[in-house]
C-alpha cells in the first residue's frame, strides 16, 4: 500500500508562498518557517519513501523498521506542535497496518492506541487510526475463521464495525465543523 502521507502535504501547504531557502515573515504575509520542524518533516517524508520501497520489494519488517526508526528518532523541541502529533499519529497508523498485513494484530492495535493518544480531538488523523483499527480487526476476523473460530471471528467483526462507525463519525464531525 502507497502511503497517504496527509501530514506531510498539509505542512507543506501551510508553508507554502515562501520562497525555498528563506523563511515567510509578516512581509510576505506567512508564518515563520522552523527550519527543525521542516527537517523533522523532510525526515518523516524520507521514512515513508524508505517504507514504500521496502513495502514494494515485499520487505514489510524492513518497511517498519523504517517507520520506527522515525517514531524512535529525534523530535523537535516543539513536539506537541499539531503538525509533529499528526505526523507521528499517521505514522502509527501505516505501521499498525503494515503489522496486522503480517497477522501481528495486538502490535497493530497498540499502535494505534499510542497514535490515538496523538489526536484527541476529530481531525482527519483521528478518524483515520480508527479506521485502520477497523481494517485491523477485519483482518483480524479473516484469520480467526480460517482458524475455525467463529465466535472469535464475530467479536473480531463487531468490533471493525465499530471501529468503522466511529471513524465515519468522526470525519463527518470535521467535514460539519468546517462550515
Amino acid at each position: 500500500m502507497k502511503t497517504r502521507f496527509v501530514a506531510v502535504v498539509v505542512a507543506l501547504v501551510l508553508l507554502a508562498g515562501c520562497s525555498k531557502g528563506r523563511a515567510c515573515d509578516d512581509e510576505t504575509g506567512g508564518a515563520p518557517v522552523d527550519p527543525v520542524l521542516m527537517s523533522f518533516i523532510g525526515s518523516a517524508r524520507a521514512a515513508h519513501h524508505l517504507a514504500d520501497g521496502r513495502e514494494e520489494q515485499g520487505d514489510l519488517h524492513g518497511a517498519e523498521a523504517a517507520l520506527g526508526a522515525l517514531l524512535e528518532g529525534p523530535l523537535p523541541p516543539k513536539r506537541d506542535a499539531a503538525e509533529v502529533r499528526e505526523v507521528l499519529a499517521d505514522t502509527r497508523a501505516r505501521l499498525a497496518d503494515l503489522e496486522s498485513r503480517r497477522g501481528d494484530f495486538d502490535a497493530a492495535l497498540k499502535n494505534v492506541d499510542q497514535g490515538l493518544t496523538l489526536v484527541s480531538e476529530p481531525s482527519y488523523f483521528r478518524g483515520h487510526l480508527f479506521e485502520t483499527r477497523g481494517v485491523i480487526e477485519e483482518r483480524r476476523t479473516k484469520a480467526l475463521t480460517e482458524r475455525g473460530d467463529q465466535a472469535a471471528a464475530s467479536r473480531a467483526r463487531e468490533r471493525a464495525l465499530a471501529a468503522f462507525e466511529e471513524a465515519m463519525r468522526i470525519q463527518q464531525a470535521v467535514i460539519k465543523g468546517a462550515k
